[in-house]
């Protein structure tokens, strides 16, 4: 009976010890900064911004051992971004950011470093805050579809957790926050917008 027992015991072990060998989960919480570029438009309108911190979370799902699907959520605290227009009216819209994307993801393994590449489609609401702090009160919620993009390198520091820094880009339209005045000399214009992050990742 004791016998039977131990080798139950020990397959046990062995299943466990394999499913973690192979494990192709991992959930990721990042710190992340968002750091928007200066755009000027072709009527003296201009768009600028302070950066802006938040938070990540990130789910991605191995496919391969080199390639991997990903499911992002990101949303920042707040920053101030400032239109001028005509060199005369100034406005400031205090806004809160929040990223929804998913993104293929192709790693290399160099023993405990595993630099990664990503790539993928992404949905941006820009969430205006109707305080002292923002100038125009007109402004409303605005969502754009975009795209995120990234290099990155993950350092394991045991089989179940890595550290992970990378440099993101998220590509969407300037916000004008549909509004009616004079913002919208910016339609259509673009947003390449740096997004540097670092984290932890579990995997399971």
């Amino acid at each position: 009976m004791k016998k039977i027992a131990l080798i139950a015991f020990l397959l046990i072990v062995c299943v466990a010890a394999g499913r973690a060998q192979e494990s192709r989960q991992d959930i990721s919480l990042s710190g992340t900064a968002l750091v928007e570029p200066y755009i000027a438009s072709a009527t003296n309108a201009q768009v600028s911004a302070n950066r802006a911190f938040g938070a990540l979370v990130s789910y991605r799902f191995m496919l391969t051992p080199s390639s991997a699907i990903e499911a992002n959520y990101g949303i920042t605290y707040q920053n101030k971004i400032h239109y001028n227009i005509g060199l005369t009216n100034n406005y400031t819209v205090l806004t809160r950011t929040q990223e929804m994307s998913a993104a293929y993801v192709r790693s290399f393994n160099f023993r405990k470093y595993n630099p990664f590449i990503e790539a993928g489609p992404g949905a941006f609401i820009f969430l205006p805050i109707r305080n002292s702090g923002s100038t125009n009160i007109d402004v409303k919620q605005q969502t754009d579809i975009g795209a995120i993009y990234g290099v990155g390198i993950a350092r394991e520091i045991s089989p179940s957790f890595d550290i992970r820094a990378e440099f993101r880009g998220m590509v969407t339209k300037v916000p004008t926050f549909n509004d009616s005045s004079e913002l919208t000399t910016l339609d259509g214009k673009w947003y390449n917008i740096y997004n540097p992050v670092i984290g932890i990742a579990y995997h399971f």
